[in-house]
């Protein structure tokens, strides 16, 4: 790209999801080598990426996955678990490519719990999970991220140790990462701010973010949507949400605190001409929903 600057005007009527940004921002035009280039300097082990195309409700998409090494595998990934097994059987012919879905392990709202019991036949003690905000702080300082990008990804992670210490009565030192410490959501952060750099993007609007209703299911039981996680991130980041006739989440923690943390305005310009456009598809399948997040990347007219 060239080194103008240029705004970020994020389409929240699908939701918000960390994949579903990262997507979008590479159908944008941000370099997936660069991007993997990065992401090899994280000091971190066990996790690859996989950037394919998918068509969602007739639009050409791009698709985010991180997968993981079989022993760093989160029982959250198991849609059955979140949701019933009503949902687990529509969902699992819409994913091919690969047996995990990664919109799904942004489910860090339901820990502080020992990770021992058995959730449906899952006999993981999955205590390696569990990092604290330091923990992910020396892991994207240890980097060779550029500056900015470091500055956004922790941005970003002090965003979501906030919501989730208010959450659990923690404070952000203290709370436990339990999802968001996991590989791969500390993969979609840093990949986020990385994508922004490389894209030469200042600012970034969003105006509202849609969020369904219902109740999603975690280790504590059913928890209502939106979570807290992203109850505190909306009302820390000021964010406007828009009740979507959706059974299910669309805004998701991680999604919600790259809006809280990054955001610059919620007003779109006056006049402004888009330079190009990304699509970034989602893992679950929803009715009365597009399921892809776009972007926009604009000249903001003065």
């Amino acid at each position: 790209m060239s080194n103008h600057q240029y705004t970020l005007i994020i389409d929240g009527t699908s939701g918000i999801s960390g994949d579903m940004t990262v997507a979008a921002l590479l159908d944008l035009g941000a370099s997936e080598e660069h991007l993997r280039e990065q992401l090899a300097t994280l000091p971190v082990d066990g996790f690859s990426i996989a950037v394919t195309r998918v068509n969602k409700h007739g639009i050409d998409a791009c698709d985010f996955d991180v997968q993981l090494a079989e022993e760093l595998e989160n029982h959250d990934h198991d849609m059955a678990w979140l949701y019933g097994n009503e949902a687990a059987a529509e969902h699992t012919h819409e994913h091919e490519h690969h047996h995990h879905d990664h919109g799904e392990h942004e489910h860090e709202h339901c820990h502080e719990h020992d990770h021992d019991h058995d959730h449906e036949g899952h006999h993981h003690a999955h205590h390696h999970h569990h990092r604290s905000l330091a923990d992910v702080t020396a892991i994207i300082d240890g980097s060779q991220l550029s500056d900015g990008a470091k500055r956004r990804a922790l941005a970003i992670f002090t965003a979501l140790a906030a919501a989730e210490a208010k959450a659990h009565g923690k404070t952000p030192e203290t709370v436990m990462f339990h999802e968001v410490g996991a590989v791969d959501s500390i993969i979609d952060v840093c990949s986020v701010a990385i994508c922004l750099d490389d894209l030469g993007i200042e600012d970034i609007v969003v105006e509202s973010l849609s969020e369904g209703h219902g109740t999603i299911r975690c280790a504590h039981g059913l928890m209502p949507i939106p979570v807290p996680a992203v109850v505190n991130l909306c009302q820390a980041g000021n964010i406007v949400l828009t009740p979507a006739p959706v059974a299910g989440e669309l805004v998701t923690p991680t999604g919600a605190a790259i809006v809280a943390a990054l955001r610059t305005s919620e007003h779109l310009p006056a006049r402004y001409r888009i330079e190009a456009v990304g699509y970034g598809a989602g893992k679950r399948p929803y009715e009365g929903c597009s399921g892809t997040l776009r972007c926009l990347l604009v000249h903001a007219d003065a």
